[in-house]
């Protein structure tokens, strides 16, 4: 984006969002957050509440893009029904909020980039999976489903619409490899059932470059896979990253331990098997800055 822009932001205090925020500010582009609480610095910050159906329908007035991430973390904890709800709903009831509002407005945002994940294609096993493949059959399938779905507003309006199907991020600072951190520091880290399924990943910095791309790009809408070029098996993971790390990688979790200690949740996002490629951004000419697990690993750790 060669132009500074207004963006709204929801979600700016997660992972990709305090990330996403720091890289537009830096290319100066003004950020607003969208917050649930009392709005403090009515210049950076718009009320929203998807529980209560609110938003500041004025202050969207003005608005250049939005980015919209919020949504309630799958990996928070156990997934009860309640709470498996929660995941549902804290997705589909804010991006219909967004998507319905800003149909609405006087002078529409000419792109609305909506986050959604690559939970979207299910446990697939061996089968390389781009954006054209069809939806899997599971509880994140049916999620990211009805995610997508919600955006139609948005996009039936003539707002340039971009559902972002992002993989496992890799940061040091949050998500899956934060949490894995501390076990493999410890050398107790391993392969998690038999080490074959497949794992479709993104380092942080080409999840937030990627964003900036889809924001820039008028060409790009509808679903985009945000992937690393290269996915690598559970086996491969762990050995690269206890390497990287200098400690042993001997313990495995069985899977049955797996099932045990995380109920659904680890069938899902531990045990399942995806292979996605990211065909769009590929054919658009994104240049990936880490598309090899070793050096976004060390990139990242070191």
């Amino acid at each position: 984006m060669s132009e500074s822009q207004t963006i709204l932001i929801t979600g700016a205090s997660g992972l990709i969002g305090s990330a996403l925020t720091k890289a537009l500010e830096a290319d100066g582009h003004k950020v607003l957050r969208a917050v649930r609480e009392n709005v403090q610095n009515p210049q950076e910050e718009i009320h929203w509440s998807p529980v209560l159906e609110e938003i500041d329908q004025q202050k969207l007035e003005g608005i250049d893009s939005i980015v919209h991430l919020a949504g309630a973390n799958i990996a928070g904890k156990r997934w009860t029904e309640s709470y498996k709800k929660q995941i549902l709903e804290s997705r589909t009831k804010g991006t219909s909020l967004i998507s319905e509002a800003i149909a609405k407005m006087q002078r529409k945002p000419r792109a609305f980039v909506c986050a959604s994940a690559i939970g979207y294609y299910g446990d697939r096993g061996t089968t390389e999976l781009d954006e054209t493949s069809s939806p899997g059959g599971d509880f994140l399938a049916e999620v990211c489903l009805q995610w997508e779905r919600a955006s139609l507003p948005a996009q039936e309006a003539g707002i340039r619409t971009v559902n972002t199907r992002i993989g496992v991020v890799l940061s040091p600072n949050g998500g899956a490899l934060k949490t894995m951190l501390l076990p493999f520091k410890m050398g107790v880290g391993g392969v998690i059932g038999d080490g074959k399924q497949s794992m479709s990943w993104i380092a942080l910095d080409d999840v937030v470059g990627a964003m900036q791309f889809a924001l820039a790009h008028d060409t790009l809408s509808g679903p985009v896979n945000l992937v690393s070029p290269e996915w690598v098996t559970n086996r491969e993971f762990t050995k690269t990253l206890g390497k990287v790390l200098g400690r042993p990688t001997v313990l495995p979790m069985p899977a049955f331990a797996a099932k045990l200690a995380f109920g659904e949740m680890a069938e899902a996002l531990l045990l399942s098997s995806t292979r996605v490629i990211p065909q769009r951004l590929v054919a658009e000419g994104f240049a990936f800055q880490y598309p090899q697990l070793k050096t976004a690993l060390e990139h990242l750790l070191k």
